[in-house]
């Protein structure tokens, strides 16, 4: 087996009037993230740390926020054409790690429903797909309530030619 590593981050800034979605998930607060889609960071993240593991353009650049196909969409959707392409080149994914950085609001309750939804959109098993969550301590735009931002690594594999 041939193992390849990605990397992959995301912000959104906070905002009145919009759902919060984490994860593929909506958690229940005052503001949600601003986006072209959904803004679920967490999702985006992965989705580049996948595209950047098999040698593919970023998020930005498959599903630009120019295109009016992608406004509004769950970011769960995107996620699942990322699988697609993996599957396409005959990749298979090993194991996501994240972090989701946020002051607020609390995610612990969270990442059990975010880790199995994630798993169930890739058809892998659930402790493929790890969730952290980090305060910035007050720190910086997500210290401040301003943002959330996510980190995510992946690992897939493949058989060599």
């Amino acid at each position: 087996m041939t193992y390849r590593i990605g990397i992959g981050y995301d912000i959104h800034r906070l905002t009145e009037g919009r759902k919060l979605f984490l994860g593929g998930i909506q958690i229940p607060y005052a503001k949600g993230l601003l986006g072209h889609s959904d803004a679920d960071p967490l999702i985006h993240a992965i989705c580049d740390a996948l595209l950047g593991a098999a040698g593919e353009p970023d998020i930005g650049e498959n599903f630009p926020d120019t295109d009016p196909a992608y406004e509004n969409i769950e970011s769960l959707e995107l996620l699942k054409k990322v699988d697609l392409l993996l599957k396409a080149k005959g990749l298979a994914i090993g194991n996501i790690d994240t972090v989701v950085i946020a002051q607020e609001p609390l995610l612990s309750p969270y990442k059990k429903q975010m880790r199995q939804k994630i798993a169930a959109t890739l058809k892998i098993k659930e402790d493929c797909v790890s969730i952290k969550a980090k305060t910035n301590e007050g720190l910086g735009a997500t210290g401040r309530g301003e943002a959330i931002a996510c980190y995510a690594v992946a690992a897939i594999n493949t058989k060599e030619a």
